[in-house]
């Protein structure tokens, strides 16, 4: 048991050196949508901006593998579908799919929200926030299954 104990802290140890996830800037705002409402953007900020935004707040345990891999994997991930920061300069941007996302549950991620208290929203706010979304950039079209 000592063994498995003195080789899991080594490989502990060693995988810090593995670069990956380890960038933590924030590329510049380029253009933001324009918002129906500042509380719009507010909630957004709050439930979604760090991985859907170039304003991602880094915690300190995103500097600690393996948990940087996955932290930094969602942000590209969530930049690449939907980035508020690049918005009409970004070729893929799933704006209209947001609202959806979000009332559906699939957004934000579940182990985001164990981490964040802050990004949960009351039903409300949720309310508020699926509703400025729509207004801010519309809804995806219900494709014919013809």
């Amino acid at each position: 048991m000592k063994k498995f104990i003195i080789i899991t802290l080594l490989l502990l140890v060693a995988i810090q050196f593995i670069p990956y996830g380890k960038d933590h800037t924030n590329p510049p705002v380029i253009a933001e949508p324009n918002w129906d409402s500042p509380q719009t953007r507010a909630l957004f900020m709050r439930a979604c901006g760090d991985c859907h935004s170039h304003e991602t707040k880094w915690p300190w345990y995103s500097n600690i593998a393996p948990v940087s891999w996955l932290i930094y994997h969602d942000v590209v991930e969530g930049r690449e579908h939907f980035n508020i920061s690049a918005w009409g300069h970004q070729k893929k941007n799933e704006g209209e799919d947001a609202a959806e996302e979000l009332e559906e549950g699939e957004m934000p991620l579940k182990p985001y929200l164990l981490a964040h208290p802050e990004a949960r929203l009351s039903k409300q706010e949720k309310a508020l926030l699926i509703e400025g979304l729509k207004k801010t950039f519309g809804e995806e079209k219900e494709k014919d299954d013809d």
